[in-house]
């Protein structure tokens, strides 16, 4: 039997990209051509390695993901900053796991759903632009929330927050939406951090330091 499954129709292309990063990577490209046209060859070399580094950046590759119903995936790849447990939040009521995952600017940035469920609610919240790897980025950076309700209706959240190169949230999802774990949601451009708020009876499979991939890698049991 299959332990993994595909959450969404597979992309027919060799080297995905999100849909994002195409404005970026025609503006250095075309940027680039200038430069080889106009004869700068050190600018046209650094353009094209630009070039090169953004289209890395954007990469969007397909994903299996655990079959097991009771699995909570990664929505981000990246490195465990935190998995503790949180008196209070702004997102879900009462204590709760508190799992921080770092993402760097060499980390796939497309994030993706942990668990299914259905939106209830997205709040967005401006603020401040501090590395993404320091604890106050939690409360003092710009946010993104996203607040999903379980089919026996425990919540959980999902927040996306910029970091100090990170200036651009994107976030497809609507309340009411029913999303299912491992799909696409959206992206933060440029480095970045997720927080993800699980209940207290969920297993926690991982430890601060572990490097996940979104979609594939265990956070934890919901049971």
């Amino acid at each position: 039997m299959d332990k993994f499954i595909w959450p969404e129709p597979q992309i027919q292309s060799a080297f995905s990209i999100a849909t994002a990063g195409y404005p970026f990577i025609i503006a250095t490209a075309f940027t680039t051509l200038i430069f080889a046209l106009l004869g700068i060859k050190s600018l046209a070399i650094f353009g094209l390695l630009l070039t090169f580094f953004v289209c890395f950046f954007f990469r969007d590759p397909d994903r299996l993901i655990p079959k097991d119903e009771h699995v909570i995936v990664s929505p981000a790849d990246g490195r465990i900053l935190c998995a503790n447990i949180e008196e209070k939040n702004p997102y879900i009521e009462g204590s709760c796991y508190k799992i921080s995952i770092f993402m760097s600017v060499f980390n796939v940035h497309v994030n993706r759903i942990p668990y299914s469920g259905t939106v209830t609610s997205i709040h967005y919240f401006p603020g401040k632009f501090f590395n993404a790897s320091f604890d106050k980025a939690s409360i003092d950076n710009e946010k993104n929330a996203i607040i999903i309700e379980t089919s026996d209706g425990k919540k959980m959240a999902v927040v996306q927050i910029a970091g100090l190169i990170a200036r651009r949230i994107l976030c497809k999802l609507q309340q009411s939406d029913s999303v299912i774990r491992g799909q696409r949601f959206g992206m933060i451009c440029f480095g970045s951090r997720l927080d993800v708020y699980l209940p207290l009876f969920t297993k926690i499979h991982v430890s601060p330091g572990d490097k996940v991939n979104a979609g594939t890698s265990i956070l934890g049991y919901y049971k």
